[in-house]
């Protein structure tokens, strides 16, 4: 048979190892935990990190999309003061033609030649020029009605008189083409 002492001693050892193996469970709990913790942490930090990634991305594409609308509809307010400018050009050389009150030719050609110009520099930055002709179809897109009349001949919503030329800005209306409409019932 042992000895009291020795079994007191086999008593203490068990007990050291399982406090020692119980210790050592709890701290592998409590690096589990933090693990689990850290593993979340990181998630969170990378959905995060993606979002502000997609929020960059969306911000530089508005970036670019903004610059490249100010490129090409920034010279809308200087468009828009150059129509008159084309309207009285074109009104004195259709006067100057129409008189024919011994103009100086040099005169007519110098504005036509001006005004061959200013279409130049108006196609160079997008500006085309809306010329309905009489007959042709209303279309308040493009199309400003400044008077109805009946008119013999002629289908309700025709054009039957062109006042001033409208003007576009690649697909934005800078002004609208000025015309006359027929109401004649079809």
């Amino acid at each position: 048979m042992a000895d009291p002492k020795e079994e007191d001693f086999l008593d203490d050892i068990d007990s050291a190892e399982a406090e020692a193996y119980a210790q050592d469970e709890e701290e592998m709990d409590d690096v589990a935990v933090e693990v689990d913790a850290l593993r979340a942490e990181r998630d969170e930090m990378k959905d995060k990190f993606m979002r502000a990634l997609a929020d960059a991305e969306n911000a530089r594409k508005r970036a670019a999309k903004d610059r490249q609308e100010a490129q090409a509809y920034g010279g809308t307010r200087i468009a828009r003061d150059l129509l008159p400018v084309y309207d009285n050009l074109n009104r004195a050389l259709l006067a100057a033609k129409e008189t024919d009150s011994g103009a100086s030719t040099a005169l007519v050609e110098g504005v036509e030649l001006t005004l061959k110009e200013l279409l130049n520099v108006f196609d160079r930055h997008g500006v085309k020029r809306i010329v309905p002709e009489i007959g042709d179809k209303f279309d308040p897109k493009e199309h400003e009605a400044m008077f109805e009349a009946p008119v013999p001949g002629t289908v309700a919503g025709e054009i039957i008189q062109v006042s001033t030329e409208g003007f576009l800005l690649y697909d934005r209306l800078l002004r609208p083409a000025q015309v006359g409409v027929s109401s004649t019932p079809a």
